[in-house]
């Protein structure tokens, strides 16, 4: 590929083929090219292992765009290299390559030496379903894992590899029935407590758990498996790590010199300079290198409000206005439509996610409907009001009916996640399980009882892990999660539960034909504040495909409950979260029930069921009165 240059500035598309360490031959000597982007140095020379780390002995060559570049011997793959400067002020630096394949374990930062053309995908099915895939009526049901606390090895590693994963987590996944995984940012990082969200790498995948061909290994066993694959990308900020992006030539290269624009006070990292060319092109680099170079299904951006509000989590005088004197970042706004643009036109069947906790609108509507052109984006509304609810006493819910109804008066605004995500679980906020109400018996009937609900309410569902096996403590990232549990039978309980969710949500397309779109549901009451119940239809394109859905947030039994449906006939009982398998107490209504020809909920005919406590049932019409 060649580099295009205009008014100085580097223009290539896709820029990993061109910068960082290729390796090549040149007069039939095998060696490798490198090339940096640092403008503003003085000397840029590499240090690396066959060198000594000598400044001196292997000098790049400048270009008039910038970049210094210069092809050298005998440096395959293996070999462990940094670039040296001279900065604008003089000082000798070292820094690790921006688009390094491959990097050290930590506490090491060189990058290495990596050829990634020698891989041999045995995804074809899978790549050619994904290009025709319409994840808005799909089934998606993801699993959010943290790699390095899943499980770790009983032999003393700190990680398992990625074949190793490959064969326990896919099968895992495969077993519960998530369509879906999503890592946590798997680029390289310094630091295991930022859990991967203040990268260095942005194109090398962590040596924690392995080589970049074995990272390519196991995204080919999950698409093998059925199963997509979507990772955390973080374009919003970047740590201040010496070897890192930061302050590359001496200068604010990646980030804006102006501390008020270019440093994040929350997470003490810098911010990217979206209205900078080679960095729009580095970014959007990274996220096609993901999806091109290693099939990942999909990109879930981090942090997408910080990007839109130039005064995120700052104080009057702290930020700088924009062109318009507002305060939105419009060069991030217009970065983000760019990312989404190719992304979406580049890779067919790729989603990307955000996680943004605003107002703005249409964060998930197309570019020429005026959006964002996010797939979709997480409903940080829904979890919240929804975790709030939940964790009140059953005796005060009925003073808050709308924190659940609420939601369903802009559940179809964005195309939406329903995220049950590891931010949830951390910084003393407990586990989903010892933050539900009540006794040991209710806690259990509640945590079943919150994930009964997302898995029918309309939006995508997203669990984040060691929420299925009923984890009694915070998410601790330093320590794998307590899969003793799961010997213990109410927490099997809950791993059942989720399994059968997944295969009600996944195998019926009343349950997941119509997340985006009002047409697939409808309430039949959610005004029935003082029982704490709320009932509602999900149907499919199929008029006559549809469930009735009843939750009861009390631990009362209601007898000859009234329930109006749409249609005469026997409705089946097909899902009950207090039956004995998911650790319940088995109160239910015998299979099912024939409707009755008394109007209710402004239907002509009604059921009248037996409506358990702190539970959900689930029916469905199998005979039609005619």
């Amino acid at each position: 590929m060649t580099l295009r240059f205009e008014r100085g500035k580097l223009m290539s598309s896709t820029k990993y083929n061109d910068l960082g360490a290729q390796v090549s031959e040149r007069n039939g000597v095998a060696g490798t090219h490198f090339s940096v982007w640092a403008p503003n140095a003085r000397e840029v020379s590499l240090v690396c292992d066959s060198n000594d780390w000598l400044h001196d002995r292997n000098s790049l060559t400048p270009s008039e765009s910038g970049v210094w570049s210069g092809f050298i011997p005998n440096i395959l793959p293996g070999e462990k290299y940094k670039f040296s400067l001279v900065d604008v002020f003089g000082n000798t630096i070292q820094k690790a390559d921006p688009y390094a394949f491959r990097s050290e374990y930590r506490p090491a930062t060189a990058s290495i030496v990596c050829d990634l053309s020698d891989y041999a995908w045995a995804d074809d099915e899978w790549m050619a379903f994904r290009q025709n895939a319409n994840w808005l009526e799909r089934p998606m049901s993801i699993y959010e894992v943290h790699l390095g606390s899943w499980r770790r090895p009983e032999d003393g590693r700190d990680y398992f590899t990625w074949q190793e994963l490959a064969e326990q987590l896919i099968a895992y996944c495969h077993e519960l029935g998530y369509s879906h995984l999503q890592l946590l940012p798997v680029s390289e990082h310094p630091f295991d407590g930022s859990w991967g969200y203040q990268v260095t790498g942005y194109f090398a995948p962590t040596s924690r758990f392995g080589t970049p061909h074995e990272f390519m290994l196991f995204v080919d066993r999950c698409h093998q498996a059925g199963i997509g694959i979507l990772v955390d990308w973080v374009p919003a900020h970047f740590p201040t790590d010496a070897h890192g992006l930061g302050r590359f030539d001496g200068t604010g290269l990646y980030e804006h010199e102006d501390h008020r624009k270019g440093y994040h006070p929350d997470w003490n990292t810098y911010i990217f300079n979206y209205g900078r060319q080679e960095v729009r092109e580095f970014l959007l680099s990274s996220a096609r290198f993901w999806c091109d170079l290693y099939h990942v299904d999909g990109l879930r951006v981090d942090a997408v409000a910080s990007m839109l509000y130039l005064d995120y989590s700052r104080d009057s005088g702290q930020w700088v206005p924009n062109e318009h004197g507002g305060r939105e970042n419009t060069d991030a706004i217009s970065f983000i439509k760019e990312f989404n643009e190719v992304i979406h036109g580049e890779f067919p069947g790729a989603v990307t996610i955000a996680e943004e906790s605003t107002s703005w609108p249409k964060v998930s509507r197309p570019l020429y409907d005026g959006g964002l052109g996010f797939t979709m984006k997480w409903d940080m509304g829904w979890m919240h009001d929804t975790l709030k609810y939940t964790a009140r006493e059953s005796i005060y819910r009925t003073h808050h009916q709308n924190d659940l109804s609420f939601r369903m008066m802009y559940a179809f605004s964005e195309n939406f996640v329903l995220p049950l995500s590891h931010d949830e679980v951390v910084h003393g906020k407990k586990s989903l399980l010892s933050r539900m109400p009540g006794d040991e018996w209710q806690q259990f009937a509640n945590l079943r009882l919150l994930y009964s609900y997302q898995f029918t309410m309309p939006g995508k569902k997203l669990q984040f892990m060691g929420g299925e096996i009923g984890q009694w403590n915070e998410w601790n990232h330093d320590t794998e999660l307590d899969w003793s549990l799961q010997q213990i039978p109410t927490h099997a309980g809950i791993s059942r539960l989720v399994k059968d969710l997944n295969r009600l949500y996944c195998s019926n397309p009343a349950m997941h034909q119509f997340d985006t779109s009002q047409n697939g549901f409808q309430w039949i009451d959610c005004d029935d504040a003082e029982r704490s119940t709320y009932s509602y239809i999900r149907r499919s394109s199929d008029h006559d495909d549809f469930f009735v859905i009843v939750l009861n947030f009390t631990p009362v039994v209601r007898e000859d409950f009234r329930l109006g449906v749409p249609n005469p006939g026997y409705y089946r009982e097909v899902f009950n979260t207090d039956a004995d398998i998911y650790g319940g107490c088995n109160v239910g209504n015998e299979g099912g029930t024939y409707s009755e020809p008394i109007e209710s909920h402004g239907f002509e005919n009604s059921l009248s069921i037996t409506l358990p406590p702190l539970a959900m049932v689930v029916f469905r019409l199998v005979t039609i009165d005619k």
